[in-house]
């Protein structure tokens, strides 16, 4: 597919088109918006204030645990958007919880996925396995929207049933996959488990990976041995997919339907070409207007030719998180989600979730300080299932361990993984 116009703007173009749209943006949000006007107002700034993007460093970020607060202080959005619920076109949610709203147009949240899968080789016709949950988390629905754009067909996987899907690739010849990483490399075991040969026996050419980490020995594995090409995309269920890679494989191209700043994630300042901090979004929504969001991701940008054409822009990559979310399996797992779903347990003392990393697949070990003698293999089952209730991302097992283990000054969830 050809490079779209604003795929080719010169550095300068590009800056004054960010420019009016933060202009534009900020005056909306802040006479729609009651929840931006009070945060301006109490910071003394009005929107003649902000006249380019480098002014956004005026105003304070907003963390994912105060749009939370906020969500919950005035709901269900926290004074964020700008037409009635009833107008909606859908509401997602995301851990926290956070309620997610979408408007009447489907593509508000889905136009960067449009590029990502053109620049991915996207043709019309191609069958795409779309393994992103449907259940109340909407990037899969960004990417029935994008791929109906686009002219192809969806199979809407979901999440687990890899013995199915893997049946699925096979039998309706589906050449291109959707999802997590490391959940494309458990269907590509399966398949190998029931005696195929994935580059004989199955069409699947590329995939379109995001929701977390994806370390170079996996793609080595994905790529060398199942002749898979791969590339990634970034974005967060607040407000969709931010930027994407290209063939060159040289970074993750910025979408200009957002602005991602790269600040200090102390103090907000906005940093230099190369540098690295918090990944902050000021979206040109009319209905959500977050300005200055925080995603909780560390990153650097380049603005160096990429030999694709395109001039925008790229995210270098996504080295960790800020804060105390810690990202499990494409999910956020929060500290406080955490210490509510043990809630029920009095006999919980102190717990620690601990994330690593076996083989290719994250890990979730929850340790657990008792102030009494319990069950220990029922007790196990009851927490276990209501973590993955209340945190919806499942749990591998329970540790008990001795009172005084754990440290009160340790991270309650305790991100233990290497990027290798």
């Amino acid at each position: 597919m050809s490079l779209g116009k604003a795929e080719t703007l010169s550095l300068l173009e590009r800056q004054q088109l960010i420019d009016r749209a933060v202009r534009g943006a900020v005056e909306h949000a802040y006479h729609h918006a009651p929840a931006v006007r009070e945060k301006m107002d109490r910071v003394g700034v009005s929107p003649s204030d902000i006249q380019t993007a480098r002014d956004l460093e005026k105003l304070p970020v907003t963390t994912k645990d105060e749009l939370v607060s906020l969500q919950k202080a005035n709901p269900p959005f926290g004074g964020f958007v700008t037409i009635p619920v009833s107008k909606l076109r859908k509401i997602c949610t995301s851990p926290g919880p956070i309620f997610e709203p979408e408007a009447g147009d489907p593509l508000e949240r889905a136009a960067v996925v449009v590029k990502g899968l053109a620049a991915a080789g996207f043709t019309a016709g191609d069958i795409i396995l779309n393994t992103f949950s449907y259940h109340l988390v909407p990037p899969a629905h960004w990417i029935d929207e994008a791929v109906k754009v686009l002219g192809g067909v969806v199979v809407p996987g979901g999440t687990g049933n890899t013995e199915l899907q893997v049946e699925i690739m096979k039998e309706l010849g589906v050449n291109a996959f959707v999802g997590t990483p490391s959940f494309l490399y458990a269907l590509l075991q399966k398949a190998e488990d029931r005696g195929y040969d994935v580059r004989r026996d199955f069409r699947l050419r590329w995939a379109f990976l995001g929701a977390e980490m994806y370390p170079p020995s996996l793609r080595h594995i994905l790529e060398d041995k199942y002749g898979v090409d791969t590339l990634e995309n970034y974005g967060t269920a607040d407000l969709g997919v931010l930027a994407y890679q290209c063939t060159e494989k040289a970074g993750l191209h910025i979408g200009e339907e957002n602005l991602l700043e790269i600040v200090d994630p102390a103090t907000g300042r906005q940093l230099g070409l190369g540098e690295m901090g918090e990944v902050v979004v000021t979206t040109f929504s009319p209905t959500y207007c977050l300005i200055r969001f925080g995603t909780g991701d560390l990153s650097l940008i380049t603005d160096e030719p990429c030999a694709c054409g395109r001039t925008s822009p790229r995210l270098v990559r996504i080295a960790g998180r800020v804060g105390d979310a810690v990202k499990v399996r494409g999910m956020f797992l929060h500290p406080k989600e955490v210490a509510d779903a043990l809630a029920p347990f009095p006999q919980v003392a102190a717990f620690q979730a601990v994330v690593g990393r076996q083989g290719q697949r994250d890990s979730l070990t929850l340790r657990l300080e008792l102030r009494e003698e319990v069950s220990q293999e029922d007790f196990s089952s009851e927490v276990l299932k209501n973590i993955q209730e209340r945190c919806r991302v499942r749990a591998d097992m329970v540790e008990f361990v001795p009172a005084g283990t754990i440290p009160e000054a340790d991270k309650r969830v305790k991100d233990t993984r290497t990027w290798e």
